[in-house]
């Protein structure tokens, strides 16, 4: 078993004032040569967007695009047509194979928007774009992990082009699981969205990350009530 530990405070601050970003990942003006990726996992953005202020129309080719709000209404826009609202117990996906454009906006005028944004290397190139965002408000489970994202097209949640799983999970305190490996090879991270985790005797507490690769399974106990973000991909 191998790992790699993220702790919290220890990613990058972009502060511009209608953004607050916080990058586990080199990002944009954050550059960490010890913490370019995990795997295809190539960014993730824990974002908080001020009252109606958003990121204008941008373009983006080649990668996996995940959106997952965590509080709030974030309005998205694209060069596709389309347009829609995504909340709170939604999902929002895009393949930007060869080239998409699009903007996503705070929808409210009183409150934050967060929301954490998540890029993943695709395993092809210049796809079809492709956009999709949908509702898992009905396969949420308490104390146990539900996928949300797969390679899959006909499988629970939205897919991607990569051999990857995402599942959420929100638990009472002192509940365990075990999280088994969907493809040999792959890795797994762990992102801790509220309360505090120990993940194969690693504690880790909210926005802590942790990686684990070349092991099969990884057992997982909450410590508090917590809520967790898995997410299982190839490492090359």
């Amino acid at each position: 078993m191998k790992t790699v530990y993220h702790k919290a405070e220890t990613r990058g601050n972009a502060n511009h004032g209608w953004l607050h970003s916080r990058h586990t990942f080199s990002f944009a003006n954050y550059y960490n040569p010890d913490r370019m990726n995990f795997g295809v996992l190539r960014v993730i953005n824990d974002d908080k967007v001020a009252p109606g202020m958003g990121f204008g129309t941008h373009p983006h080719d080649n990668m996996e695009i995940i959106s997952i709000p965590l509080e709030g209404d974030l309005e998205h826009k694209d060069s596709m047509g389309n347009a829609g609202v995504i909340r709170e117990g939604d999902v929002q996906v895009m393949s930007a194979g060869t080239g998409i454009r699009h903007s996503e906006y705070n929808k409210n005028y009183d409150r934050d928007v967060k929301f954490l944004q998540i890029w993943v290397v695709p395993n092809k190139r210049n796809v079809t774009p492709r956009y999709d965002q949908i509702s898992i408000r009905d396969i949420a489970k308490e104390n146990e992990l539900y996928q949300v994202l797969s390679p899959n097209k006909d499988d629970q949640g939205v897919w991607i082009h990569q051999d990857a799983w995402f599942h959420l999970g929100k638990f009472d305190k002192d509940v365990s699981t075990t999280y088994h490996l969907k493809k040999e090879g792959n890795g797994m991270y762990f992102f801790i969205l509220d309360g505090e985790v120990e993940v194969e005797g690693q504690k880790l507490s909210q926005r802590d990350g942790l990686g684990i690769w070349d092991i099969d399974k990884v057992d997982i106990k909450a410590l508090t009530d917590a809520r967790i973000l898995l997410m299982e991909v190839p490492m090359a």
